[in-house]
Formats: structure tokens, C-alpha cells, sequence
């Protein structure tokens, strides 16, 4: 899809952008008043000096020559002011667009943010900057072009209509040769982005693996044999660099070409005038003052699309980043399970207070390859554990998600207490329920700061709930207890560590909703049993408890086990 030179979509998700523009078109104006007066005003000194012999001191050209003082200062002064409000406009778009995305992103349903995550990490941490190069040069340059040329042409035109001839007739030289190369180098930006985006997927694929590889002892590369070599991500990860680093190579090399193709027809076209000029003058067919005004206008006339044209692909990196954030701010269409969340709706329902009643009837969510799951029933009533159990791939954790309102199945439907989730106001439900997801989220801060994100109850409960999970054990080891301090996603704890703590967070709540999604991955046996014993007293006091597992002492503390299929399980069978 062909992008339009200044795409109305920055303007509607960067308000700052705005005010630049206007400023931009303002300063552009004062830059191009100042290069005809200061053109003028030179042309007049020159040509009267040489053929005006009563003139030839310097007091004889005061007013002239303050003119073009002022005329060079004032295009000095705009071509600063308007680098210095780029700068900051760049800054703040920048700022604003990461924002709105990280916002958008927030919005994501599971399934979607998962498919999405490394594009969006590129493109709000190091992909966006590149706009500030579309603001800072682009911009400034498309503008000039489109206010310099027809104005400076037609002072030319006015002096000196065969020089006038000429640019017209050379001018659209630089956007014919500016659009071949465009079509040369059309979608090596992209190209370069999802580049980028696939070696920051491969590589944090690389490194989340390795705690694995290391607790099995198989983080240096083994033959068949078991023989330990060099590291095997060595390899894979200097090729990944390798091919990234040719492509970026190439993309500057025809950046610089292309420099050096639009140089180069505009110093011709400049000559042309200039032997124009110059033999016209040696055979008296013009005036001094003319010619001077037409051979000082000339190079001005094509700096603009000169400019435009090396600063175009500087600003490419940036629009390709930019395209991506605004397929998250706009999408095209929804997706299939992957509608934004939105949690304000209009007439939407509160839910009642206390345990609920969930009814799944007939589920149907497509996935990549057929139905997960697929025509799924359950029933989750108060002071029962109810398990979703299935093979993987069978859509349990998409069932959780469907319960909790954040995808809308393509068939049937979610209940609670005999109200579509869907038709529920979705802050209200959340704030009734708890939901364990299989990636517990811990966020940056103490441990105390993540304990209450879900609001903890009393003391009493919390060391009920640390005993069940084994935290307990967690915090005697740690110095400074719950005042320690965890990094990003509970940086600084080890997997066990991290789901003990979610787990405590969850039991230590007085919400009636549990919703756990392979709440005992990562504990040892003992733990595995308080928690479980600990689940099935929240729902002998009257909890509504959805619990996703396959282990079989998960299986066996169920009251109710719910069976997951996808579409081919169920043609297979």
C-alpha cells in the first residue's frame, strides 16, 4: 500500500505533530522569502559594482547590503529554529506514539500479545526512534519542495525566462530518478524491521532457554556421543547477526548511491544554466543583474528535492517502525480470537457479589490449525474445584480466557450466574475474580508491592497461605524478607519461587472467583499438596474454583473434571 508523503495518521496519534507542522509551514515560508531577497539584494550589489562605476564604494551599498545581512540572518535564524523544534517534536511523537502502543498493547487478549510480543518490543524500544530522523529531516524537506521551487521558479521566469526553461525542463529529472530508486529499494526498510523483529525473537528464545539447558546440563553443545564442544548458540546466533548486519549494509549502500545519483543531476543541471548564463552575457543577448539573479536562484531550486531525496530513505526506518504501531492503534480487522479488551460498555451488566455459576455451552474458538477448543461444556458451580483437562494445544487456557471475557469465541458462549460474559462490565467481573495465569505476572518492587496488587487479606491469612504454598520457606532464606526487592516479571526468584509467590498472592485474597492455570508447575510434591488442600477449603467455604491441569494428584483433587478437545481430537476419535 503506497504511503502519502505526510501520513494522517501521525497527525491523529501525535498531537504535538500538529503544532510542528504548523510551525514547520510557517518557518518554511520565512526561509524562502529570505533566500529571494537575499538573492535579489545580491545581485543588485554585484551587478551594480561591476557596471556602475559611480557606485563602487562600500557606503554606496548600505541599504543593500544590510538587506541581505538581515535576509541571511533571517534564514540562518528559521533553519535553527525549526532544527531545534524538530528535535523536540521528534522527542515528543516518539514519546507519544511508544505510549499509545504500549496502551494498545495492554489492550491485546493473551493469544494476541503472545503472538505479537517481540514486534512490539522492537518497535516501541529501538523502532520508533527512527522517526525522529522523518521529522527532523524529512519533514523540513518535503515542505521546502513543495513552497521553494514554484516560487524561486518564478522569480527566475521573471528575469530570465530561457533560464526559467531550463529548470523546468531538468527540475522533474530528480523525482523521476527519486521514484526509480524508490522502486529499487521498496520494502528494504520493512524488510529490515522484521528482520530486526525475528533476531530479537530468536535470540530471547535463546536465552529463555537456558536456564533449562543449564539445569540439565546441557547449556554447551553435545553430539550424539554427549561430547561437549563450543557453545551451540554460538553459531546460530553470530549467523543471525551476520545476516542482519548484510542486510543493514546493503540498505546503505543504495542510500548513499542514490545520494550520489541526485547530487550529481543537480550539479548538471546547474551548469546548463550557468553555460546558459555565461554565453548569453559574453554575446550581450541578457543583463548582468539578471543572469545573477537566475545563476544565484538556480542551485536553490534543486537543493530542496536534493535534500528530500538523501533524507527520504533516513526517514524509511522509522515510517516501516511506524506502520507496525499503527496496525496496533488501527487495526484492520479483528482477528480471529484477537479483539482488543475493552472494558467500558455501554447498558453493561454488573455482576452480583460472591461466588459465581459458569456455564460454558457449546465453546468454539478457532485457532491456527482447526477449532481449540471445540464445542466445550462446562459447569463451575460455588463450593466445587472444577478442572479443565486436555492435551496440549486443546485450548484449556483459551477456555480461561474466554471465561474471564478477554477473547470472543467464534460459537457459543460464556454464562455467569445466566449473564453472557460478554454483555457483563468487564472491570466489575475482574474485580470479583483472581486468575493465575500459567506466566505469573510480578511486577518490578518488593515483594509486599506485588503481594497487594490483588489487595491481600489479614495476617492470619497470609501465613495460612504461605504455609500451603512453602513461601514461608522462601522468605526465612531471604535477608530482608517481604521488603526484598524482585526486577521485571520477578527478575532475582527462581520459576518455583516466582509461582509460590502468585499462588500466595491468590489464596491470600478474599475474591470468590479462583481461576488457576497449571497452578502447581514448578512446586515439588509437598507443595503441590498444600496448595491443592488450600484450593479445595476456598471452595468448601463457597468459591467458585476453575482450575487447568493434566497432573494426576491435580485430577484427583477435582470435584468435577471437565474434558478439553480440540476439532481434530474430536475427528480423530
Amino acid at each position: 500500500m503506497a504511503r502519502p508523503p505526510v501520513d494522517p495518521r501521525l497527525w491523529r496519534h501525535a498531537r504535538s505533530a500538529r503544532r510542528y507542522l504548523g510551525y514547520s509551514v510557517g518557518l518554511s515560508v520565512l526561509t524562502t522569502v529570505c533566500i529571494v531577497v537575499a538573492a535579489v539584494a545580491l545581485s543588485r550589489v554585484l551587478a551594480g559594482v561591476i557596471t556602475d562605476p559611480t557606485r563602487r564604494e562600500f557606503a554606496d551599498w548600505t541599504i543593500e547590503l544590510a538587506v541581505l545581512a538581515v535576509a541571511l540572518g533571517g534564514r540562518a535564524v528559521a533553519s535553527w529554529w525549526q532544527a531545534r523544534l524538530a528535535h523536540r517534536a521528534g522527542a515528543s511523537v516518539v514519546a507519544e506514539l511508544e505510549t499509545a502502543v504500549l496502551a494498545a498493547g495492554a489492550g491485546l487478549t493473551p493469544r494476541e500479545l503472545d503472538n505479537r510480543r517481540t514486534e512490539l518490543a522492537v518497535v516501541v524500544g529501538t523502532g520508533l526512534s527512527g522517526l525522529r530522523d522523518y521529522l527532523t529531516g524529512y519533514l523540513p524537506a518535503l515542505l521546502l519542495t513543495v513552497l521553494v521551487p514554484p516560487v524561486l521558479l518564478a522569480v527566475i521566469f521573471a528575469h530570465d525566462p530561457v533560464s526559467g526553461g531550463i529548470a523546468v525542463v531538468t527540475l522533474p529529472l530528480i523525482p523521476i530518478f527519486m521514484i526509480l530508486i524508490g522502486l529499487l529499494t521498496q520494502g528494504r526498510a520493512t524488510a529490515t524491521l522484521e528482520a530486526t523483529t525475528r533476531l530479537s525473537d530468536q535470540l530471547l528464545d535463546l536465552f529463555a532457554g537456558m536456564p533449562t539447558l543449564r539445569a540439565l546440563g546441557r547449556e554447551s553443545a553435545g553430539n550424539d556421543t554427549g561430547a561437549s564442544t563450543a557453545p551451540s548458540m554460538v553459531p546460530r546466533v553470530r549467523a543471525l547477526g551476520d545476516s542482519l548486519r548484510i542486510r543493514t549494509m546493503r540498505a546503505l549502500r543504495v542510500a548513499f548511491l542514490s545520494s550520489m545519483v541526485l547530487e550529481l543531476l543537480a550539479t548538471l543541471s546547474v551548469a546548463l544554466i550557468a553555460v546558459s548564463i555565461g554565453l548569453r552575457l559574453v554575446y550581450g543577448g541578457m543583463d548582468l543583474y539578471d543572469g545573477l539573479v537566475a545563476l544565484i536562484l538556480a542551485p536553490e531550486v534543486y537543493l530542496p528535492l536534493r535534500t528530500l531525496g538523501e533524507r527520504f530513505h533516513a526517514a524509511q526506518d522509522g515510517m516501516a517502525a511506524a506502520d507496525k504501531a499503527f496496525a496496533v492503534l488501527e487495526p484492520a480487522g479483528a482477528r480471529p480470537g484477537g479483539t482488543a479488551v475493552t472494558t467500558e460498555k455501554p447498558g453493561a451488566r454488573r455482576p452480583s457479589q460472591g461466588a459465581a455459576h459458569i456455564e460454558v455451552r457449546g465453546l468454539g474458538v478457532r485457532a491456527r490449525e482447526g477449532w481449540a477448543p471445540w464445542e466445550l461444556n462446562a459447569d463451575a458451580r460455588p463450593g466445587a474445584v472444577t478442572v479443565l483437562a486436555g492435551a496440549n494445544g486443546s485450548g484449556k487456557s483459551t477456555a480461561v480466557s474466554a471465561i474471564l471475557g478477554l477473547i470472543e469465541p467464534e460459537q457459543g458462549r460464556v454464562l455467569v450466574d445466566g449473564v453472557d460474559v460478554r454483555a457483563l462490565d468487564q472491570r466489575a467481573w475482574w474485580d470479583r475474580l483472581a486468575w493465575l495465569p500459567q506466566r505469573p505476572v510480578l511486577v518490578p518492587g518488593t515483594l509486599r508491592e506485588n503481594l497487594e496488587l490483588l489487595g491481600a487479606g489479614d495476617l492470619a491469612d497470609l501465613d495460612r497461605a504461605c504455609a500451603a504454598t512453602g513461601f514461608d520457606a522462601v522468605l526465612a532464606e531471604l535477608p530482608r524478607g517481604w521488603q526484598t526487592v524482585v526486577g521485571a516479571g520477578g527478575h532475582g526468584l527462581s520459576l518455583g519461587q516466582r509461582q509460590r509467590l502468585a499462588l500466595t498472592r491468590m489464596l491470600a485474597t478474599h475474591r470468590p472467583v479462583l481461576l488457576l492455570d497449571e497452578p502447581t508447575a514448578h512446586l515439588d510434591e509437598a507443595s503441590e499438596a498444600g496448595v491443592l488442600a488450600a484450593l479445595r477449603e476456598r471452595a468448601a467455604a463457597g468459591a467458585t474454583v476453575v482450575v487447568v491441569g493434566h497432573r494426576p494428584t491435580v485430577l484427583a483433587s477435582a470435584d468435577e473434571i471437565v474434558p478439553v478437545l480440540s476439532k481434530d481430537a474430536v475427528s480423530a476419535s
